[in-house]
């Protein structure tokens, strides 16, 4: 699910393989790509919960322009994955309102 080639970037080159961390779990993605665009690669569709309604959110505008993929990275909450480059060891989480999913799940 990653570009190959491009019609317009003519050298695109892509960053060596990096692992880092997607709530909890080892994943592999490349170094400096947009966290949101490794997900993507992943099959990660949901990246937030929205506070009140608890909704679903992922990759709206890939600018960083809205808020709809905004994730726990390394323990900042509210970072905006479509234009955070990823680095090898990064805890990605998976948003639940204003906290990473698992602080707020109730067990």
């Amino acid at each position: 699910m990653r570009i190959a080639s491009h019609p317009v970037i003519e050298d695109y080159v892509k960053g060596k393989p990096v692992r880092f961390f997607f709530d909890g779990e080892e994943a592999e993605g490349c170094e400096g790509e947009p966290v949101a665009a490794a997900l993507k690669a992943l099959g990660v569709k949901i990246h937030r919960y929205t506070v009140n309604r608890h909704e679903p959110r992922g990759v709206f505008c890939a600018i960083g322009r809205c808020t709809d993929c905004v994730m726990t990275v390394d323990g900042m909450p509210n970072v905006r994955t479509c234009v955070t480059p990823l680095a090898g060891g990064m805890r990605v989480e998976t948003q639940d309102g204003l906290a990473p999913l698992k602080a707020r799940r109730v067990e």
